[in-house]
């Protein structure tokens, strides 16, 4: 009997490493394949920069509390985060979608007005797709193709033993968030005459809902001549997101609780669900924030950024990767995000 392996052993990254391991790249103008944020291929003067994301309802939706617009939204944003993290300025957009026959042609245009702010807000061009029918649910496919200057490509596998860690904005909202919107959810659903509980916390699930991806400080980077050694895009929470980092660049890192960005509110509002808020940032999702390491000579340049913090350092591989506590002691760091294959009971 053929051997049988649950995907669910593997995981998502496990997965895709299985599956891809026996290609190879056959064109020289393939420059980056599988396992960076985006594919890099050479044109010439440029990089041309490519990706993929598909949002599956049920999986990374839930249309009960997401409004339809903010969804097309953020289908856009998500695909922006990569070639962000990149270093890379996005440029066109190939959207498809399955739709079952619950979804009248008012909800589409509404998903797709969306999908036009967005377009806008990132100064993206939407040039195609693809619509079929789906039988149960909605699906939504975004490639997206961006470009960047050979020489500010930034990758995951360029860390550097003494570079500065930095993460911008704030993180573990959009965790908190969803878990605000669940538990409206669940109060709904258990007494309909109940409305939704969500004045309270606007910060955190406007991080759910609409996450904008950070091409302000790809923008402001290039001003300042500042060029990440590399960057990753925080879509699987901070401490996947190093681990990424320290496998493709054999790098460790030290990384200090009191260094780590965070909102008031994902604070009170972690506590108020009784989570520690440092694993709401260490291992909360979806807030499409970069992290980045820099020389140290760069410091300079960034150190009066308001929304980039340095979190911590790079250094050696056989060191692992560590959360040094306000009281100074040293934990290794575990790897916690969620995973798309985990089965649920």
């Amino acid at each position: 009997m053929d051997k049988r392996t649950e995907i669910d052993e593997l995981g998502e990254f496990g997965l895709i490493e299985q599956i891809t391991k026996n290609f190879s790249n056959k064109n020289s103008s393939t420059k980056i394949g599988v396992g960076d944020d985006a594919a890099v291929v050479d044109a010439g003067k440029d990089y041309l920069l490519l990706s993929t994301d598909m949002l599956v309802e049920g999986v990374h939706f839930d249309l009960s509390y997401m409004p339809i617009h903010h969804l097309g939204y953020k289908s856009i944003s998500i695909n922006v985060s990569d070639i962000a993290a990149m270093n890379g300025v996005p440029e066109q957009v190939v959207v498809s979608i399955g739709l079952s026959n619950r979804f009248s042609v008012e909800a589409v245009e509404k998903l797709y007005e969306g999908i036009k702010f967005a377009c806008k807000d990132f100064n993206v061009d939407l040039v195609g797709g693809d619509t079929t029918s789906s039988p149960s649910g909605l699906i939504i496919s975004v490639s997206i193709t961006g470009r960047v200057e050979k020489d500010r490509v930034a990758l995951r596998s360029k860390a550097e033993n003494g570079d500065i860690v930095c993460a911008t904005g704030d993180l573990g909202g959009a965790y908190i968030g969803l878990q605000v919107l669940e538990r409206e959810k669940q109060v709904f659903l258990a007494n309909p005459d109940m409305q939704p509980n969500l004045n309270n916390y606007p910060y955190v699930t406007g991080r759910q809902l609409k996450p904008k991806a950070r091409m302000d400080i790809i923008h402001e980077l290039s001003d300042l001549k500042v060029k990440p050694n590399s960057m990753i895009d925080i879509s699987d929470g901070l401490a996947s997101e190093l681990y990424h980092l320290s496998n493709q660049s054999d790098v460790g890192f030290f990384i200090y609780e009191d260094k780590l960005p965070i909102h008031k509110q994902t604070f009170d509002t972690s506590v108020e669900f009784n989570i520690d808020p440092i694993t709401s940032v260490m291992n909360g999702g979806e807030d499409y924030e970069l992290l980045f390491t820099i020389n140290q000579d760069d410091h300079e340049k960034l150190k009066n950024h308001p929304d980039i913090h340095f979190i911590g350092y790079v250094t050696e591989k056989e060191k692992g990767i560590n959360l040094v506590t306000k009281n100074q002691n040293v934990v290794p760091i575990k790897a916690q995000g969620w995973d798309h294959f985990k089965v649920k009971d």
